[in-house]
């Protein structure tokens, strides 16, 4: 992770968001060409919300790309795999556990205590926040996130620049 948050990282996340990107704490991943994909945020955000979800995802191409998967039925498919495969369902049970890890590491929000994101640990329920986490993470952390990832590759792809295609 390149968690250093520049000026110009910060009018790319305006841009990508169409807002001023909130609790910002750092970059969590980047493209291929050094542009913003996942941000780490605060579990809380400035005006005191709680806000679990630690790491968003916000590159037009990706957030579009993991759009498509999950307007196909991709979560439906992957929650029934979780009920019936246990390794699968205690390797997201581990994913859901580092996310909180890494949250409170950050601070400690009761409100949010043992809540993390996606739907983690029992749940599929935002294939964005999945995919957010197995960027920042990397592979083999979050399971079904480098799923949805390997899923997107033809559309979208961390290593391969779609950016100006996006700005266009």
């Amino acid at each position: 992770m390149n968690p250093e948050v520049s000026a110009s990282d910060i009018a790319v996340l305006r841009a990508q968001l169409g807002r001023e990107p909130r609790g910002l704490v750092a970059i969590a991943a980047r493209c291929a060409c050094g542009n913003p994909t996942v941000v780490k945020t605060s579990p809380r955000l400035p005006d005191g919300t709680p806000f679990p979800t630690l790491y968003y995802l916000t590159h037009p191409g990706a957030v579009g790309a993991v759009s498509t998967l999950e307007a196909v039925g991709t979560m439906r498919e992957m929650q029934a795999r979780l009920g019936e495969d246990p390794a699968l369902a205690a390797a997201y049970r581990a994913a859901h556990e580092r996310y909180l890890e890494e949250r409170v590491a950050i601070e400690d929000v009761p409100e949010i205590s043992g809540i993390s994101a996606g739907g983690m640990p029992d749940r599929v329920k935002c294939l964005h926040v999945l995919v957010g986490h197995a960027l920042a993470a990397g592979p083999g952390v979050n399971p079904l996130g480098d799923e949805a990832l390997a899923l997107i590759a033809e559309s979208w792809r961390p290593d391969r620049c779609t950016c100006a295609a996006i700005e266009e």
